[in-house]
């Protein structure tokens, strides 16, 4: 096979595997949408099939992405990676019944080219660099406590946002929390994604651990079995965590926490590798400025994502009744009781 089969062969399963990401977020937008995300929610959504149908949809995505890996170059496959997000919004936007808004498509533009920019910067790992046994600990340690700090800051801000925005006895019950353009939990979406992102990235360089110990080149010699055993369950626990963090994530939207997920994934492994693998980007000074510009760039997408999404229409509520189940009086009512009754004329003789 020639180079130019084998670049065509990745750039195949490069879509396919975006193809398999996008719907397998779709997927799991959908379902966010159903449910209530209260007690018993996890046991519901295990019992649905097309939970396992975004399961299945995910891994095919990541061992299409594995392979593409094998055909082509890292600097050809990880770009068009990226795709993802564009694929995702119009398969979104037509199980939703709408049109993709401008907003829409210029934050996913945005949100691409400041990821090609930041993967473009960033190498790939020397063959054998690989964290040691106590750097792979550490590193789970960490990521585990600022993965508990995203999710219950996100629930703090989800919470205030269902009380400010239709949340409240009021709000449940007449939909006037509800402003036009709003979506509640959106805030708390983003920081479910950016979990969900770092802990893909935390489970990635852990995964080049495991296949170090498991080839016995793991920096500071071979571990033993029970060592290898414990990095493999990090491994899936981080792994499980991202798609549960991800599906939790969809509630408030689609596009945004999908492109924060794609952001985060490769700023959390770049983190890892310069602190601890000693690498750097591309180009030196100018390749930390290529970064920090194309960080900006996707920075500003999200915000035109998060911004330009589809508007929430408030429900109509001709008789709104409050928590005490007395209904609200209406304008017209309040104007009457309000206006005097007029004095009859006095009648003659």
């Amino acid at each position: 096979m020639n180079g130019l089969q084998g670049t065509m062969i990745a750039v195949l399963l490069s879509l396919v595997s975006a193809a398999g990401y996008a719907l397998a977020a779709v997927a799991q937008s959908r379902l966010a949408s159903s449910s209530d995300g209260g007690r018993g929610a996890l046991r519901a959504l295990l019992a649905r099939g097309q939970w396992w149908w975004a399961v299945g949809l995910n891994a095919a995505g990541a061992l299409a992405h594995v392979v593409a890996l094998h055909y082509g170059p890292l600097t050809l496959v990880q770009p068009l990676g990226a795709l993802t997000l564009v694929a995702a919004l119009p398969l979104g936007a037509y199980y939703a019944r709408r049109r993709v808004t401008r907003a829409e498509w210029r934050g996913a533009l945005w949100t691409v080219a400041g990821l090609v920019g930041l993967i473009s910067v960033t190498g790939p790992a020397t063959p054998g660099d690989a964290l040691s046994l106590r750097e792979a600990l550490v590193v789970a340690a960490v990521t585990a406590l600022l993965i508990a700090a995203l999710a219950s800051g996100g629930r703090r801000h989800g919470d205030l946002a269902s009380r400010t925005q239709g949340g409240g006895a009021l709000g449940r019950g007449t939909g006037l929390g509800l402003r036009e353009g709003r979506v509640p939990g959106r805030g708390r979406g983003l920081g479910h994604a950016t979990a969900s992102g770092i802990a893909s990235g935390v489970g990635s360089a852990l995964t080049q651990t495991l296949t170090a110990a498991l080839a016995r080149e793991l920096p500071g010699g071979p571990t033993a079995w029970w060592q290898t055993t414990l990095i493999a369950v990090l491994i899936s626990a981080f792994a499980v965590g991202g798609l549960l963090l991800s599906q939790t994530a969809y509630r408030g939207g689609l596009a945004a926490p999908l492109a924060v997920v794609n952001l985060s994934n490769p700023a959390a492994a770049a983190i890892i590798g310069v602190a601890l693998l000693g690498e750097t980007f591309r180009a030196g000074v100018w390749g930390w400025l290529v970064a920090a510009a194309a960080s900006m760039v996707a920075a500003r997408g999200v915000v035109l994502l998060t911004t330009g999404a589809g508007t929430l229409p408030v429900p109509p509520n001709p008789s709104p009744v409050v928590a005490s189940g007395q209904p609200l009086p209406s304008p017209r009512a309040d104007e009457a009781a309000a206006t005097p009754a007029p004095t009859p004329a006095p009648v003659a003789g």
